[in-house]
């Protein structure tokens, strides 16, 4: 299976501003991303300034206003203008490859309820997110999760952020070198200024480091916007690698490590109505021996610092710069820094795109479990603990906890004798096995959108739940409980959650209004495309309808959701759609009924 774009018109040619953005003139001037970030930690003020604001992304945290309270305020002050915006901050740690020790879950479980909003969250990039802290409590934050080696530098900004990996925490020595190397380039990438232990930990300069050092990877003014990596394990997609500015999959023969496909160009980030911006799928581009792995990681982070887009970040991405340049450039510049001629990609194929969510051997004896957080929102609430659950079950088991991709958690390492315990803990709280779960709330998937991100334009997370068990009753209504489907939505068109690859994506338009995106595939390897625009939230469901009736009717064998969408193309869909108002789709069912099993083209 190969990975292939949608209908977006990537074709545009890039025109490129002159000069540079506002925010490269800040990452410049910035001493290191410093400002005055210090002095401003020390006021009274409940935030921060507009160039201190940029910096702190790369500290690892986001500046946030509670968009609920700015709307009751207004509601209650009518059109005076408000000046005390509730300003709290969403604090980001970088977890690379989602892995975590019992001791590193437990602080940033303490700090959610200590400084927090209660609750922590899993991200799509295996991170952990904790929001609503304070700013008088930031030092502190920071300070308890750097006690147990966890940082929280280069989670966000513009630098390489987390290296995702897949979290399954098999125990064979391919994954833990795989895993091995996966630390090695985030470790490599991680920026070296000295502001973030004199702002947050010690408060003292480094004796070794200036205040207008240059790093060794991104100079004095960083990437022109964020870069993202990700390694697939051998077969499974389950880190949507083709999503990534530089995605890594590995090759096996035999067991042992031959090498990697080096994938570029992937980001899904776009804005609505602005032709020049699109999502995009990486393309293989060399295939590089293990030794050469990381000198292949530095190459492309070095091009896209020197050639990236600095005067829009719009159009900043790699995936813009290997657009505009073309594959056969990029891959010339490659193997012109690297002093060699790269080997071409070799072919990938993938078995799926696994969730790790259930009971499984680990192959060491011991075993481990997935548990299904919705959205990603760890938290107490509505009859189901499993916030306490969790923490329950790493303090009393301690075992190794890994985020993965899909928002879930996995704990490892657990003897077979500790399972009928760790069982008893989840149903104690209300915390529902994984085979109890409809197969469309399980492969679902939402950004936090509203209240506190500043991009969203609609509902996501506080919407999805309320969406998915809609969908849920129609599938059952249809008959088509069983079918695997990926269901993801975003408040933006940013695609936090990923909406482009999947077999449904739900993009924010404007409050309460949504783009329908149909067609992907569930392995990952192809965009979807837009279906209907401006559905209001209400009407998401009852749009899928007709769609998916037509899915039962005519689909092939074994086809899968997103598959048939592709094939028989979303113009032709709508037009059948459009044709149900008379009952044409009745017929078509009765009619597919008398025909071999699922044959007939739609």
């Amino acid at each position: 299976m190969t990975a292939t774009d949608g209908e977006f018109d990537t074709s545009l040619p890039l025109e490129r501003k002159p000069g540079k953005s506002k925010v490269e003139a800040i990452k410049e001037g910035s001493r290191g991303l410093r400002g005055t970030i210090a002095d401003e930690l020390t006021d009274a003020k409940p935030g921060f300034g507009g160039e201190n604001v940029q910096l702190l992304k790369f500290h690892g945290m986001y500046q946030q206003e509670d968009r609920d309270s700015r709307k009751a305020v207004r509601a209650e002050i009518g059109s005076i203008v408000r000046t005390d915006k509730a300003h709290s901050f969403m604090i980001r740690s970088r977890v690379p490859g989602g892995v975590l020790t019992p001791a590193q879950y437990l602080v940033h479980d303490d700090l959610a309820s200590e400084f927090g909003s209660g609750s922590l969250r899993i991200t799509t990039r295996e991170d952990f997110q904790i929001h609503g802290v304070l700013k008088g409590n930031l030092r502190a934050t920071l300070r308890a999760l750097n006690e147990r080696l966890v940082t929280t530098l280069g989670a966000c900004g513009d630098v390489e952020r987390n290296v995702m990996f897949c979290p399954a925490p098999a125990r064979d020595p391919l994954r833990k070198d795989l895993l091995d190397r996966c630390l090695e380039v985030s470790d490599r990438l991680l920026p070296r200024t000295g502001a973030y232990h004199e702002i947050w930990l010690d408060g003292e300069k480094a004796a070794t480091i200036g205040e207008s050092e240059e790093d060794p990877v991104y100079g004095t003014s960083y990437l022109p916007r964020k870069f993202k990596i990700g390694m697939a394990f051998p077969g499974d997609n389950c880190v949507d690698v083709y999503s990534h500015d530089l995605g890594l999959v590995p090759e096996v023969m035999d067991g042992g490590l031959v090498g990697f496909n080096i994938l570029v160009g992937g980001g899904l980030g776009m804005t609505h109505k602005n032709e020049a911006t699109f999502p995009r799928l990486a393309d293989p581009i060399a295939f590089v021996p293990p030794a050469d792995l990381l000198e292949a990681c530095l190459t492309v982070v070095g091009i896209q610092r020197d050639h990236g887009n600095r005067a829009d970040r719009r159009v900043a991405r790699l995936k813009y710069l290997v657009h505009e340049w073309g594959l056969p450039r990029f891959r010339a510049e490659m193997s012109r820094r690297m002093g060699r001629t790269l080997e071409e990609a070799h072919p990938i194929v993938w078995e799926g795109a696994e969730d790790h969510l259930g009971w499984h051997d680990q192959g060491d004896g011991n075993l481990y479990l997935g548990v299904f957080v919705e959205n990603g929102r760890i938290l107490d609430d509505g009859g189901i603990g499993l916030k306490t659950a969790f923490r329950r079950i790493v303090e009393d088991v301690s075992p190794s906890v890994a985020l993965t991709p899909q928002q879930n958690i996995l704990f490892g390492d657990i003897a077979p004798s500790q399972r009928k315990r760790v069982e008893a803990i989840l149903r104690d709280h209300g915390v529902p096995a994984v085979e109890s779960l409809a197969n469309s709330l399980r492969f679902s998937m939402a950004c936090p959108a509203l209240p506190t991100c500043g991009l969203a334009l609609a509902e996501a997370e506080r919407a999805l739940p309320s969406l998915i068990r809609q969908l849920e009753q129609e599938l059952a209504r249809q008959g088509l409980s069983d079918e695997v489907m990926s269901v993801r939505m975003t408040g933006c068109p940013n695609g936090c959650a990923r909406p482009y690859i999947g077999d449904i994506g739900i993009v924010g338009r404007s409050l309460g209004r949504y783009v329908v995106f149909l067609g992907g595939d569930f392995v990952g390897t192809r965009l979807n495309e837009p279906f209907a625009d401006l559905v209001p939230g209400d009407d998401v469901v009852p749009l899928l309808r007709p769609v998916l009736a037509l899915f039962k009717a005519r689909r092939y064998e074994g086809e899968r959701f997103g598959d048939f969408c592709h094939r028989v193309g979303l113009e032709r869909l709508r037009e059948m759609v459009a044709a149900d108002q008379d009952g044409t789709l009745r017929q078509a069912q009765d009619a597919t009924r008398s025909v071999a099993a699922g044959r007939t083209p739609a």
